[in-house]
């Protein structure tokens, strides 16, 4: 976690303290006035924003959020009442500096673990956690054997044969008499057409099945 640069947002006093404090030295601080120069310098792979809620409305949240940071949201519980949802990370003021630490290094966890179990699939993302395939604002749950499946197919650039879905995926010898891929492949195929509007999810040709 020593890699990771503390962005704080809303409190320059909170920045020139954890500056002095000794066990703050494995991080980088930096203090941001401007939310657009926040957005535009800090990464998401290496960042955690703190934000100061006083004066902090619902839209700069969205504006930070977009860049899924791990962000960490400080104010009094009055501060949190306007939001449009609630937020783990949160700690309400005062708090001591170890209860800072501890909430600091629980929000970097639990964004690392959520970060690996996102998967790139085209344009979609599947969450393997939440067993959900996601686009843009739309997201479908899944079933386990469905992601699973569709893990096999963001580990291939190839089509992937039946058999070769019924081998990693269902566990069945390739010689099995059975419809399972034909019928899972219909059902998902349907289902992704309901909620995305996507007729070529899943394509087909002598090789196999591809996305």
């Amino acid at each position: 976690m020593s890699n990771y640069t503390i962005s704080i947002f809303g409190s320059k006093i909170f920045y020139e303290i954890l500056n002095e404090l000794k066990l703050f030295e494995k991080y980088k601080i930096k203090y941001y006035e401007n939310l657009e120069r926040l957005n535009k310098n800090t990464n998401s792979n290496d960042d955690i924003i703190v934000c100061f809620l006083n004066n902090f409305t619902q839209n700069n949240l969205n504006k930070i959020m977009k860049k899924n940071y791990p962000i960490l949201l400080i104010g009094k519980p009055s501060d949190f009442k306007h939001l449009h949802k609630n937020y783990e990370a949160c700690i309400n003021l005062p708090f001591s500096i170890q209860d800072f630490e501890k909430k600091l290094i629980s929000t970097i966890a639990k964004t690392s673990f959520k970060k690996n179990s996102f998967i790139n699939l085209n344009s979609y993302i599947i969450d393997k956690n939440e067993r959900k395939i996601k686009k843009n604002d739309l997201e479908l749950q899944l079933s386990e054997k469905e992601v699973n499946f569709l893990i096999l197919f963001s580990k291939k650039k190839k089509p992937v044969s039946r058999n070769f879905v019924l081998k990693n995926v269902w566990h069945y010898s390739s010689e099995s008499e059975t419809h399972t891929v034909e019928t899972h492949i219909y059902r998902l195929r349907k289902k992704i057409f309901e909620k995305f509007g996507d007729k070529n999810f899943i394509k087909n040709n002598s090789e196999g099945y591809y996305i």
